[in-house]
Formats: structure tokens, C-alpha cells, sequence
């Protein structure tokens, strides 16, 4: 069976659908590569946004040898043997790494003085942020890029050339369960459509779910549901409604969103809704991240469950997002302060607190600003306390 992923796979800028800050004649991504500027790249995105095809593109247009690998199964010397046939050599090949979170630490190492000396140009793929997973000398010497889950028209757009350049009969029912079903994935929706069509021409929605039947349950495959129902679900949470929290949790797990994406989010709201007044609620959300991360559904689906629970059932507030906003603004707005000689680095001034029984005065800030405003709630009411009593030691004192 032929591949129709390979077939249709755009070879050029303008082919490209749903990834325009990429790809649009004006982005930055696409110009520095038609000027021959452009530097080592990383890509990441969910599946099927198009990571690789971009970076064939970028090869072709900058008239680039190819390589490619992908990192759970890389062996340093065939890098070493791709270094080594083009040194001395005016051509540069690209280098491509999918899965590139995956890359071990001697793995990067070897990367480093190519990438350096600019003899290779090198590229990679992650459906994670590689911002986590490569070295800080990699990311410096390189440029992020994200893409984004294929919105629904592009992927309309897509779903009617492939019809007609297989001429197939897709009904409507059946186009709208594809779009549904893919998530943003374009590669999922052409693939389960080649797979009917070797079934048969006239393709309905009832092949469709024999095939892929977990989008029988409406989930959060389809954008706009995507994003209504992970909002649904902070939002209940953050208004420590647990029933309805855990309703909207089931309807993303049974919507096979993914639990990484889940836990992430629920990272986020355990700091910008719980913070200090349960400093516990990171933990325990950063731990069902981790989890959830190795151990994947159906498992997984418990752990986000105790989390979901125990955050709803948390003190909230928002003290600590509302205070780098604050203090973020005043940076942003030109307050820029001198900092204080006692606290510079290798200052004799500098006063010990622990020298002085935990606590000393001393200036920390060369001009009075406040941005943090703790709640009575939890244990951010014993924070409050105890910066409140140090003030009141503080005035005492002078």
C-alpha cells in the first residue's frame, strides 16, 4: 500500500497549512532561510504538525545535503562519519534529529563543536519542548521554533485534496468524524483515511469508527472543544468544584487527550491559583506530571484523578502570579533600580542573617516597591504573619 503521508507531503513554504508564523512569505523562519541565514533549529509540536516536513523544506531551499536520524536509536559514529566526509569541504550537510528530547548528554557533546563551527547545520524534532531536555550550550546555539496543532479549516482544506486526488466518496458524516478524530494531527487523519479507503471507495462514518473507534466518545478532539474543556476543567478546579472537575477530566481522557498535556496544565494551576497557600499542591502536581509521563493511560488516568482532587480541595490563591505580573510591569515600564552595594556579589557590607539569628536589617532595594500581597488563607495567612512581625521588629529597631 502506497503511503499517502509521503505522497502529499508539501514540498515547499506555500504547501505548508496551519504553521503561517512559519511559513508565510513575511515570517522570520522562512526568510532567514531563503537568505542562507538561517542557524541550528529545533522544532516541536504535537504529531502531524508538520516538524519534519519543515525541516526537508529547509534543506531543499537551502540546497543542503540530508540526514536523518532519530535519537533512540542515533549512534555517535555515524555522526562522527557524516563530520569527517564533509570536512574540508565547502558544502554543509543538515543534520536532522527526530525525538531529539531523547538525545543522551554525550550524545549533545559530540554536537557541539560542529554546531560551533557552523560544518554542519543541525536541526531536530520533539513533540516536547527541547528547552527542557537539551544542554543550556545547545540552546544557545540555536533557535526554537513551536508549531501548533493544525487548526480545523486547514485541515478541511487538507482533507478535500486528498479526497479528490484519490477519488474517493467520503460523506459527510465521515468528513466531519476524520477532522474530529485526528486532534490536530494531520498525519493521523490522512492515515485512517487511506486505511478505509483500502476497505472500500465509499467511505462512511461507520467504517471510520471500526477502524479508529475511540472518537465514538466525544472528547476533545475537535480545536474549539479542545480548548472549552481543558478550561472547563482549571476553572472548575479553581473554583474547587471537584465533581464537576473530575466530569471534565474524564471527558478529555476519554477525548484520548493526552495525560502529559493535562499534567502540564495542572502544574500551571497549582502555582498560579494554589501557590503559597498550599505550597504542597506543586509538589504533588509536578509528581503526577512526572508519573503520568512514564506511565501512560490507562494508569495514568488515577494519578490525574488524586491530582484533580487534591487541587480542588486546596486553599487558593493567586498571590504569587499576581505578584511577577506586578513586578514584571514595573520592569517593563523603566524601573530599573541600582542594586544596593551590601547585596552586590563579593561585597565586605553584606550582613549574614544567619550571623544575627536568621534576620537582619539591612537595605535590599534602593527604593521602597511592593508587589507581593499574601491572603488570609492557608498557609500563606502564616507568611503574612511572619513577614508582618518582622516589620514590626524592623520599626522597633529604628
Amino acid at each position: 500500500m502506497a503511503d499517502w503521508t509521503r505522497q502529499l507531503r508539501p514540498q515547499c513554504f506555500d504547501d505548508v497549512v496551519g504553521q503561517e508564523h512559519l511559513c508565510a512569505t513575511e515570517a522570520p523562519l522562512r526568510q532567514l532561510c531563503e537568505n542562507g541565514a538561517l542557524g541550528h533549529s529545533f522544532f516541536y509540536g504535537p504529531p502531524g504538525s508538520g516538524k519534519t516536513t519543515l525541516a526537508r523544506i529547509i534543506a531543499s531551499v537551502m540546497d543542503l545535503p540530508w540526514y536523518e536520524f532519530n535519537a533512540t536509536s542515533l549512534k555517535i559514529e555515524q555522526l562522527r562519519k557524516i563530520f569527517e566526509q564533509y570536512n574540508n569541504t565547502l558544502q554543509r550537510p543538515l543534520i536532522f534529529i527526530d525525538e531529539v528530547h531523547r538525545l543522551a548528554k554525550n550524545q549533545q557533546e559530540v554536537l557541539l563543536p560542529v554546531m560551533e563551527a557552523n560544518t554542519v547545520l543541525v536541526m531536530g524534532a520533539s513533540t516536547e519542548n527541547p528547552f527542557f531536555s537539551l544542554t543550556a550550550a545547545i540552546r544557545s546555539r540555536s533557535l526554537l521554533f513551536e508549531l501548533y496543532p493544525i487548526k480545523r479549516e486547514a485541515l478541511e482544506e487538507l482533507l478535500r485534496n486528498v479526497i479528490e486526488c484519490h477519488n474517493l466518496h467520503v460523506d459527510a458524516e465521515a468528513r466531519k468524524y476524520l477532522l474530529a478524530s485526528s486532534g490536530g494531527d494531520a498525519r493521523a487523519m490522512i492515515k485512517l483515511l487511506e486505511f478505509a479507503s483500502s476497505v472500500k471507495r465509499d467511505v462512511d462514518v461507520a467504517l471510520l469508527q471500526s477502524l479508529c473507534p475511540k472518537a465514538l466518545i466525544p472528547g476533545s478532539c475537535e480545536a474549539e472543544e479542545h480548548y472549552d474543556l481543558i478550561s472547563a476543567l482549571i476553572k472548575s478546579i479553581r473554583g474547587s468544584d471537584a465533581d464537576a472537575a473530575i466530569y471534565y477530566l474524564a471527558r478529555l481522557i476519554e477525548g484520548a487527550e493526552p495525560p502529559e498535556f493535562i499534567a502540564r496544565r495542572l502544574v500551571i494551576l497549582a502555582s498560579e491559583d494554589i501557590g503559597n497557600a498550599n505550597p504542597n499542591a506543586l509538589t504533588l502536581a509536578a509528581s503526577a506530571m512526572t508519573s503520568v509521563r512514564s506511565i501512560g493511560y490507562p494508569e495514568a488516568r488515577i494519578i490525574l484523578a488524586q491530582a484533580v482532587i487534591y487541587l480542588c480541595g486546596s486553599p487558593k490563591s493567586n498571590a504569587s502570579y499576581a505578584a511577577i505580573n506586578s513586578a514584571q510591569k514595573a520592569v517593563r515600564s523603566g524601573e530599573i533600580l541600582d542594586i544596593p552595594k551590601g547585596i552586590k556579589q563579593h561585597n565586605e557590607d553584606y550582613r549574614y542573617p544567619h550571623d544575627f539569628g536568621g534576620w537582619v536589617a539591612q537595605e535590599y532595594l534602593s527604593k521602597p516597591l511592593h508587589f507581593v500581597t499574601l491572603k488570609e488563607v492557608g498557609y500563606e495567612k502564616k507568611m503574612k504573619a511572619w513577614f508582618k512581625a518582622l516589620h514590626e521588629y524592623a520599626d522597633n529597631r529604628q
